[in-house]
């Protein structure tokens, strides 16, 4: 998998993500047509390791 393109995926679905809260009938159907099964599991796995890295970083 390259990296360089990861966060390439990342940043344009999360672009996409508050597009569609900002005009939700033109921004949903972007939304459908970009967001892969990959995408959301980049998407998923950053958050989650973002969740564990803040909830690490609150334990000291």
């Amino acid at each position: 998998m390259n990296t360089d393109r990861l966060s390439d995926l990342v940043v344009g679905t999360a672009g996409d993500i508050a597009g569609a809260f900002v005009d939700p009938r033109q921004g949903l159907g972007k939304l459908r047509s970009v967001v892969t099964p990959r995408a959301l599991v980049a998407v998923a796995a950053g958050l989650v390791v973002g969740f564990l890295l803040a909830r690490s970083g609150r334990r000291d």
